[in-house]
């Protein structure tokens, strides 16, 4: 048996939380599916809280990154911001891990927070303007991927597409003179 890693811990407690769901996550049932005693997890983390800011963590190292890189700030704030939203696609525990996990815990989230503050006040915004602006990003960012705009809850995923198609057609009928910017391309 291999030794246990907190990586591998880490991984675990990811792939059951997208699974079925952060509940999901205790450390009985995680010491049960890596084999091992939950005494075995305490060497890792202390309780379950200080786990799942680790899991929230690791899912967070890579949403700074591309900030990093130069350009204009737009370009590196919206690179921040599709990225999280790529994370929280492909991992759907993250939005309920950011309600869970204490944030000021999470050193990834707090270098995000730092970068993206440091964006905006090269867009000219205070620090309390660039708190509130990031703070409805992440909302926002949240509210995308869980909320489904294209799909409003209570409708089916073919009643949905029906009326994605009722919304295209009414937005191609728009006068492109009074209305450049909303009008898509028509589909051929």
């Amino acid at each position: 048996m291999s030794k246990l890693s907190r990586e591998a811990v880490i991984r675990r407690a990811l792939a059951l939380a997208d699974a079925e769901g952060v509940d999901a996550v205790t450390v009985r049932r995680l010491a049960g599916e890596l084999d091992v005693t939950p005494m075995a997890l305490y060497w890792h983390f202390k309780n379950k809280e200080e786990l799942l800011t680790a899991v929230a963590d690791h899912l967070l190292a890579g949403v700074a990154r591309p900030a990093e890189f130069g350009g204009p700030w737009q370009t590196r704030l919206r690179t921040m911001v599709r990225t999280l939203i790529e994370t929280m696609r492909e991992h759907p525990s993250l939005p309920l891990l950011f309600h869970v996990a204490e944030k000021e815990r999470i050193g990834s989230f707090t270098r995000a927070t730092d970068i993206a503050l440091g964006l905006l006040a090269e867009a000219g915004f205070s620090l309390e303007e660039g708190y509130w602006v990031s703070s409805y990003l992440l909302n926002g960012a949240i509210t995308l991927v869980n909320g489904r705009p294209d799909c409003p809850g209570g409708i089916r995923p073919e009643e949905a597409e029906e009326r994605r198609k009722q919304h295209r057609l009414a937005l191609e009928a728009l006068p492109e003179q009074e209305y450049p910017t909303s009008r898509p391309t028509p589909r051929r």
